[in-house]
């Protein structure tokens, strides 16, 4: 079963837990890594015949546009990862309208393609936030993935849905990321710091959880900076700097075995199939 591999296009100092010590006005300033890891997983991806989806930020494809072309070139598919990697929760309608179309514009720009699939910052499509679907759609939008569907101390989504499903009124295609069923809670297999940390036997078992006892594709994500043991440490407090720097010097190799062991390419072939799903008020 053909599942998605897609990854977060974003540096080192544009997550959530280093935002505490790097504030936007100073990404610019910051020494990037961004090119050279996605380059990296370009290279492995090639070594495997795998495409991916590549959620990028705007503010990295305005700066490196070359990266984004050169995606489209190897066949991977270009989405959106928002411009300034915001949680949706923390903007108006209209500051989450106008980073969007900034970010898309960004993007379609450098690939010369249009793009279709959107994923917020941090999965931050979370209960308070149903007016977003709806702006998605009228960008031109097809499909979103910002939903992980457990419990989580900054994204806690335990009643959406685990399976993909249209989002009331927008119309649009959720694809959630792969979660599992463990002791009565559902838990996340779908890649980031779950790959990391976790033995790869833990992935292996989600997703073929997902495959073979569900019967469906799996979406996995991780980001350029997961395999990256040589990128700057940060003062950060304790909790963000497990969740960052815990297992980068293994990440590779295990995205490495994962990608031999089940088949993934973009998200629109592995759910090209959903466009049946049922509506579902998130």
């Amino acid at each position: 079963m053909l599942n998605a591999m897609t990854i977060d296009v974003e540096d080192y100092f544009h997550t959530e837990a280093m935002s505490e010590a790097v504030h936007r006005d100073q990404w610019a300033t910051m020494p990037s890594h961004v090119q050279r890891n996605t380059e990296r997983l370009y290279e492995l991806f090639e070594q495997l015949s795998v495409t991916a989806t590549m959620f990028f930020l705007g503010w990295v494809a305005d700066r490196f546009p070359g990266l984004v072309s050169q995606a489209v070139k190897l066949g991977h598919e270009v989405a959106c990862h928002s411009y300034w990697h915001r949680a949706v929760f923390r903007l108006t309608p209209e500051e989450f309208r106008e980073d969007t179309k900034r970010a898309k514009d960004a993007i379609e720009s450098a690939a010369n393609v249009k793009v279709h699939g959107y994923r917020a910052p941090s999965f931050s499509l979370v209960p308070g936030t149903e007016w977003a679907p709806d702006i998605l759609a009228e960008a031109g939008f097809t499909y979103d993935s910002s939903i992980n569907p457990i419990a989580h101390d900054f994204y806690s989504n335990v009643n959406a849905p685990r399976v993909p499903h249209r989002l009331a009124q927008s119309g649009l295609l959720e694809i959630p990321i792969a979660t599992a069923k463990l002791a009565g809670r559902t838990v996340c297999v779908g890649g980031d710091a779950y790959f990391r940390i976790f033995p790869l036997r833990y992935s292996r078992w989600g997703l073929s959880y997902v495959n073979r006892d569900e019967q469906r594709a799996a979406m996995f994500y991780l980001h350029p900076w997961e395999i990256d043991p040589e990128q700057p440490r940060l003062k950060v407090k304790a909790k963000s700097r497990l969740r960052q720097y815990t297992a980068l010097g293994s990440t590779y190799g295990k995205l490495d075995r994962i990608m031999k062991d089940f088949a993934f390419g973009t998200a629109h072939a592995a759910f090209s199939q959903q466009a049946d799903a049922q509506p579902q008020t998130h």
